[in-house]
């Protein structure tokens, strides 16, 4: 088999198209995370820290040798990657719950009962049963 035809074997299999797509949404629903986090929830709680953005907080320590910038640990961006963590772990918890409560009510859906059996079905039922008792 030759190798072009085994890569597009590959690449037009369900799941690697499935995975395709779920990785671009994935990207884009990440691009609407960081903006929530960033526009929405960041600035009411820099306001009630005092005016401070957490992408500013960092500790600056001093420089080893004159002439060489100062080295800073910016523990602000991390917590701001840390709020960006929790608010998609939060998201993605309830998606799952919600399609795992839909599931749920499809399992859950009754059945429709079997129809009754045929007419020919009771006569063969009837005749087993009568030569089951002889």
């Amino acid at each position: 088999m030759s190798f072009v035809k085994e890569f597009r074997e590959f690449a037009v299999k369900g799941n690697v198209v499935d995975m395709a797509v779920g990785i671009i949404i994935g990207a884009a629903f990440g691009k609407i995370v960081s903006s929530f986090v960033n526009d929405i929830i960041t600035p009411p709680l820099g306001y009630l820290i005092g005016g401070v953005d957490f992408i500013d907080l960092k500790a600056t320590l001093p420089a080893m040798q004159e002439g060489r910038d100062p080295v800073t640990i910016n523990y602000g961006a991390f917590i701001q990657t840390a709020f960006d963590f929790i608010i998609v772990a939060f998201a993605i918890f309830l998606v799952i719950k919600m399609i795992n409560r839909l599931k749920r009510k499809e399992e859950v859906a009754p059945t429709a009962p079997p129809p009754p059996p045929s007419r020919q079905e009771v006569l063969l039922e009837e005749i087993r049963d009568l030569l089951k008792r002889q």
